[in-house]
């Protein structure tokens, strides 16, 4: 299971990415930012099961019952980790509750 330090250097990275990104093309505006931060959680989410930083730190999503993580799952995630609240209260097994709410969890691989 992906740890409480590798999902920070993760988040990390992944918003360094979005505030570069809204540095060059947006003049760093902070609305954009947080839409770059979200389409690159999704794209990549779907595509290859985990973010740029995910990748980075060995993280993957997974949906608890396993196999593919699917459409609907990454969106209504970074949905949830936009707003800030739900990823930063978590259970004893350190799934945020964007995680619980989708049934998925973040392993190391």
């Amino acid at each position: 299971m992906g740890r409480f330090g590798r999902r920070i250097i993760a988040l990390v990275i992944d918003w360094l990415l979005a505030v570069i990104i809204s540095i060059t093309f947006f003049h760093y505006n902070s609305f954009a930012t947080l839409g770059v931060f979200a389409v690159m959680q999704i794209v990549f989410l779907i595509t290859i099961g985990g973010s740029i930083g995910h990748i980075v730190v060995r993280l993957r999503l997974t949906p608890l019952s396993g196999g593919y993580i699917g459409v609907w799952r990454p969106i209504v995630r970074t949905v949830l980790l936009c707003l800030v609240i739900p990823a930063v209260i978590y259970d004893q097994d350190q799934r945020g509750l964007h995680d619980r709410a989708i049934g998925s969890i973040l392993v190391r691989i």
